[in-house]
């Protein structure tokens, strides 16, 4: 099968062009939004191909993934196909809706020619799609393989565009865990706020698993997939009680909590036995890899898709 999508959310793709399709990705020549092509710091498989909107023309795609209003207004202007009509169309949801809770009415909502695919089940309870069709499939990580060394009596939180985000993604919450351990910044413009950015995947995870403890801050989203990522390297966590969280993460492997002193207290008891931390970590890692694993996300895609091409 043939599978257009736009490089949006680099780590989700990551996980899912590892299925058994060929996947086109278009590509502009500053590499921005409307083109961002293949992956720079992550590893993506051969059968991604990134092409121009001239060549997009002749890609013939058997399904398209939308992921924004934009992503279907360029299939129509570089292809001149519509989605769901002339081309088979899925939403992809990866977002917490904004705004009031009366108001969030998604921009698919009331269609019957897409499906609308969420990745949490927070997002599916959320959303208002109205009469549209809406499927849940749970994140799929590419394990990183268990890289927990916790040698480092600091804890680890990574935040994209941290300080344009801000109370978002919690960023103002982390000088309130100062007093618990050292937190290590990661993430796009971490410098800015003393952090550390720019890592290619490979060597963060590494350099996460270093640190004694993850710590989840963000107040709003989805479902942060370095949260999922860090389980994987067998780090226990320390997260806020916010969106999907709470399912995300079993009592065995962290503390999840809507009280900072909580949390607070779960990092500094963390830090003071790295043998529970190891514990806890370990209880992570087995519970993201049962629940989060490649092959039960690919093959509910696979399921998805053959149903919306069909």
């Amino acid at each position: 099968m043939r599978v257009l999508l736009w490089h949006v959310h680099g780590s989700w793709t990551t996980g899912f062009v590892q299925g058994a399709h060929e996947y086109i990705v278009p590509v502009v020549p500053d590499r921005g939004p409307d083109g961002r092509g293949r992956a720079q710091t992550w590893q993506w498989p051969a059968s991604v191909v990134e092409l121009g909107p001239g060549a997009l023309q002749d890609a013939a795609p058997d399904v398209v993934i939308l992921q924004r209003r934009r992503d279907e207004e360029l299939l129509e202007r570089w292809t001149g196909l519509r989605a769901g009509r002339d081309v088979p169309a899925i939403w992809l949801e990866h977002n917490a809706p904004q705004g009031r809770i009366s108001e969030m009415r998604h921009p698919a909502a009331d269609r019957d020619d897409v499906v609308v695919c969420h990745v949490t089940h927070f997002n599916d309870l959320f959303w208002e799609c109205g009469t549209t069709r809406t499927q849940v499939i749970k994140h799929g990580i590419v394990d990183p393989g268990y890289r927990y060394r916790g040698e480092l009596p600091r804890a680890a939180a990574v935040i994209n565009e941290a300080g344009r985000r801000a109370r978002v993604t919690g960023t103002d919450l982390l000088e309130r865990f100062a007093g618990s351990a050292p937190v290590d910044l990661f993430g796009m413009d971490a410098a800015r706020l003393g952090g550390i950015e720019n890592l290619p995947q490979e060597r963060l995870h590494d350099e996460l698993g270093r640190r004694r403890v993850y710590l989840h801050p963000i107040r709003w989203t989805s479902l942060g997939l370095s949260l999922l990522e860090s389980m994987h390297l067998g780090m226990p966590v320390v997260a806020l009680a916010t969106t999907e969280a709470p399912e995300a993460v079993p009592e065995e492997a962290g503390v999840v909590s809507t009280r900072v002193d909580v949390l607070r207290d779960a990092v500094a008891a963390y830090i003071a036995e790295p043998d529970r931390a190891r514990e806890a970590g370990l209880a992570a890692r087995r519970h993201a890899l049962e629940h989060y694993g490649l092959k039960r996300f690919l093959a509910r895609w696979n399921e998805l898709l053959e149903d919306v091409v069909a």
